[in-house]
């Protein structure tokens, strides 16, 4: 009864860590939804997917907290226990800075952008979908296929490489954009890709973390 007890509580972590794991890369996709429809001055349908975004990410919290109380209480061996809440502390902070950047969203959404902005954002906010859902398939296969989850985690470093250069193309546009759009405006834009490059950095900060374990996955 006890060793039933401890694989009950064993698979509710992994299936809760697995929930918040899907739910990190909802976030990125609602993000690009939300700045797909403010292109298309579809402020409304902006709106939804941001308020969507910041539901999501408020569960992510909760199953943090959640997946932290379970793993307290013995049910995986300690190794496993700390990997585990590294990747979950990691991926909470990506949902963080994709909440960041649907705040930038949101207040830019009663203001006139040019289109061709918004549309550079939009192909930087297609990398971000990329890069996570790269890093949710690397994760998935780590516990059966090591070298796999290796090769999957360096699909995410290219996809960042790829928003990193949306960045450098988006901060030059912003500076060709002073006459067309007002300085507080600017401003917000620059924050909302220097949030969504935070995104970027976060998941190939988790899949660095990845390689790691794959090594000791190797090697036991």
């Amino acid at each position: 009864m006890e060793k039933w007890f401890v694989q009950r509580r064993k698979s509710k972590v992994l299936e809760l860590a697995d929930r918040q794991l899907m739910l990190a890369v909802d976030t990125v996709n609602e993000l690009e939804n939300a700045i797909s429809d403010a292109s298309k001055k579809n402020v409304d349908d902006a709106k939804k997917q941001i308020e969507k975004l910041f539901v999501t990410e408020e569960e992510i919290d909760n199953l943090r907290r959640a997946i932290f109380e379970e793993s307290t209480r013995g049910s995986l061996p300690l190794s496993d226990r700390e990997d585990l809440m590294h990747l979950v502390k990691r991926l909470d902070v990506m949902a963080d800075h994709v909440k960041d950047s649907g705040r930038h969203v949101l207040l830019l959404l009663e203001i006139n952008i040019p289109t061709t902005l918004w549309n550079a954002y939009v192909e930087m906010a297609k990398d971000l979908v990329d890069c996570a859902k790269a890093l949710r398939a690397s994760i998935e296969k780590l516990g059966s296929d090591p070298l796999e989850a290796r090769k999957l985690s360096e699909k995410v470093d290219e996809f960042e490489k790829h928003a990193d250069e949306k960045n450098l193309h988006i901060k030059t546009l912003l500076l060709k954009s002073d006459k067309d759009v007002a300085p507080s405006a600017l401003l917000v834009l620059k924050d909302l890709v220097d949030s969504m490059e935070e995104v970027a950095d976060s998941c190939d900060d988790t899949a660095d973390y990845v390689r790691v374990l794959t090594i000791t996955r190797e090697s036991s």
